[in-house]
């Protein structure tokens, strides 16, 4: 889900008009003004595909795509982690990634959004009438049932992960021994509400290049009791959300506490393909530049600099990027668009058109011949390259809408703000070293691997792409032939 999904997320005259047209977007609907270490992969896919309105549906796919990104907001020596990853980032298709996850004895599958915009794991619970029993993603949904799983128990009030989620403090409870309530609500109005439970987690750890063997562990999430608004819908319906926020509730920190893993993890979401990588570990291959994390945030907020469009610099009010407050720039993946602060309002000489408050226009040729690339600049040097194909989604034919929109959108009191959703980091390894307090990023073909290093070895492995939609696909096609197969043969013996 998004960042936002969380509780309590002079020169003009010298460029030419697709240029000016561009900058001009940008400004309106953009930019105006001792360590632990374990590797693990997900398998991910994406929610809201990239190409949307040219069949029946499409306005109603545009408006749950807003409605999505609203939504949201001493050494050891340990392993690496794979989760594979299914799903596009793209606005027309899917519009968000997510992973295979086994929870239980025997273990049952689950898949859940992978979400740098919170913290907790939660999955729907047996007992929710409300909660989705189809989805339109092609997978099977399954109800999580915590007396029937075989190894779940429930988290009460008095219990050092009830109290740490309330601020240090025992929740108002009937008792003690009642059960630990959570309650999510998310800018849109969606909302989850349940109790912790404590169960085994199963995830693939990395065993060699390509490979993995099960693993797992002992952690506490939530099992979802009720939803509402938009978690209902069975269009685009999961299992639950995998927070991958930096609170202690995090399953990471979870992890990292157990010894299983380190504080590192990256992700790599492919646009081109579908799915990713998504990975717990130390990434040494591609080498990655960093900048500083902004310390005491909810998000990952880091310090935006400046704003280029074809090198030209945007001048922006100079509190756009102040990082005191709760502001700054968030970064996360969960959030399929941009979110920046509007600026300008007027219009070049050009026929523009809103649909579905998406900016659109007319254009035939290649974008990326005739717009150009939107730079952000973030302290330590460190640049972001958002190219044409990425901040400009085609809707139709010859109708592209821009991917970058008003910041006030995702905030509950219209303020203007920052967020980088996967617009912006398509195509891209992006590190988050949560150990050093650094994220950075590199462009990167997302179908191929990445190499980590596993601390507990001293060995580096290969971790390849992964996506589990297309997996599933070929199983169902599979089990279809091996049907079929079945039926001729016992045709022929009778």
């Amino acid at each position: 889900m998004e960042a936002f999904r969380g509780t309590t997320t002079s020169r003009a005259s010298l460029i030419p008009p697709l240029l000016l047209l561009l900058l001009l977007f940008v400004a309106l609907s953009a930019l105006a003004p001792g360590r632990a270490a374990a590797t693990g992969v997900f398998g991910v896919r994406r929610k809201f595909p990239r190409h949307v309105g040219r069949g029946p549906g499409g306005d109603e796919h545009l408006a749950a795509l807003r409605e999505h990104d609203g939504r949201r907001h001493g050494r050891r020596l340990l392993g690496s982690v794979d989760l594979p990853l299914g799903g596009n980032g793209l606005p027309t298709e899917t519009g968000l990634y997510f992973t295979e996850i086994g929870i239980g004895t025997p273990a049952t599958t689950y898949y859940v959004q992978v979400d740098t915009g919170s913290d907790i794991l939660w999955v729907n619970c047996i007992s929710c009438d409300t909660c989705p029993r189809k989805s339109g993603l092609g997978i099977e949904l399954t109800l999580y049932d915590p007396s029937g799983s075989g190894s779940g128990t429930a988290v009460t009030c008095g219990q050092e992960f009830c109290v740490a989620t309330n601020n240090g403090v025992i929740p108002t409870c009937p008792s003690t021994a009642s059960p630990c309530q959570y309650s999510i609500t998310y800018g849109d109005g969606s909302s989850t509400t349940g109790f912790f439970v404590t169960d085994v987690l199963h995830y693939n750890q990395v065993s060699g290049d390509g490979k993995a063997a099960v693993a797992n562990t002992s952690i506490t999430f939530g099992c979802g009791a009720k939803i509402g608004g938009g978690l209902g819908s069975s269009d685009q319906a999961l299992d639950g959300i995998f927070g991958f926020g930096q609170s202690n509730s995090s399953v990471l920190s979870q992890l990292a506490s157990a010894g299983k893993v380190s504080k590192i993890f990256s992700h790599c979401l492919d646009t081109v393909n579908g799915g990713g990588i998504f990975a717990i570990g130390n990434v040494v291959q591609p080498k990655v530049k960093t900048t500083p994390l902004v310390p005491g945030m909810p998000h990952y907020n880091v310090n935006l600099k400046s704003i280029d469009v074809g090198g030209a610099t945007l001048q922006l009010p100079a509190n756009i990027f102040d990082i005191r407050e709760s502001k700054g720039t968030i970064i996360d993946s969960g959030t399929t668009l941009a979110y920046l602060p509007e600026v300008f309002a007027q219009y070049v000489d050009i026929s523009l058109k809103n649909f579905q408050d998406f900016i659109c226009f007319k254009y035939s040729g290649s974008v990326d011949d005739g717009f150009p690339v939107v730079t952000f600049h973030f302290e330590g040097d460190l640049l972001l390259n958002v190219h044409p194909h990425d901040y400009l989604f085609q809707n139709g034919n010859d109708l592209y809408c821009m991917g970058f929109q008003s910041g006030g959108l995702q905030t509950k009191d219209g303020k203007d703000m920052v967020l980088l959703g996967d617009v912006a980091f398509s195509n891209k390894l992006v590190l988050y070293d949560l150990e050093n307090q650094v994220i950075g990023w590199t462009d990167y073909n997302c179908s191929s691997s990445i190499k980590i290093k596993d601390d507990k070895t001293g060995s580096v492995y290969t971790v390849d792409a992964h996506n589990i939609s297309s997996g599933w696909r070929f199983q169902w096609h599979k089990s279809l032939f091996l049907l079929l197969v079945m039926t001729v043969c016992s045709y022929l013996m009778f």
